[in-house]
């Protein structure tokens, strides 16, 4: 099916009907519903969904599957990645020490407070008539108010 996804298969539901592989489980679907009766006689293949066969045939068919094989590589295949895994020896790698102390960091900064539009000189200067600048570029401006109201009840 995956090689040649236009390929017509025979519905086991209705002999009449041929569907396109990359359709098949689609038309499994409606056609289980159509046909209750031929349903109820036909088995569901456990290594491939898209195989039903008569109920009387389903351990020939489990024996003789190909998909069987397809499973019982996968099986094998992540086995032996497990087996991998715990020859693996596990990894003794550990963060370098860290020479960052930001308590240390934070007392060191000056005592003065972040105030919007105003730069650390401005707010250090000591002449009384110091205004609010701007310090923003040109084309920004800053905002006249809050973008939120404040409710009370």
């Amino acid at each position: 099916d995956v090689l040649d996804p236009e390929r017509l298969i025979q519905c086991p539901y209705n002999k009449h009907h041929r569907i396109r592989a990359c359709r098949f489980p689609y038309h499994l679907v409606k056609c289980r519903k159509s046909y209750p009766e031929v349903a109820k006689e036909l088995a569901t293949c456990p290594f491939n969904a898209r195989h039903l066969v008569p109920q009387a045939d389903l351990s020939n068919h489990i024996a003789k599957c190909n998909d069987k094989g397809f499973l019982e590589q996968d099986i094998v295949n992540q086995y032996s990645g497990f087996q991998r895994e715990q020859m693996n020896p596990v990894s003794t790698w550990q963060a370098p020490p860290c020479d960052e102390d930001w308590e240390e960091e934070s007392l060191e900064q000056s005592g003065s407070p972040f105030v919007w539009g105003m730069t650390k000189h401005d707010m250090n200067s000591s002449s009384a008539t110091s205004e609010q600048k701007n310090c923003l570029p040109s084309r920004v401006r800053a905002p006249e108010s809050f973008p939120y109201a404040i409710w009370k009840s």
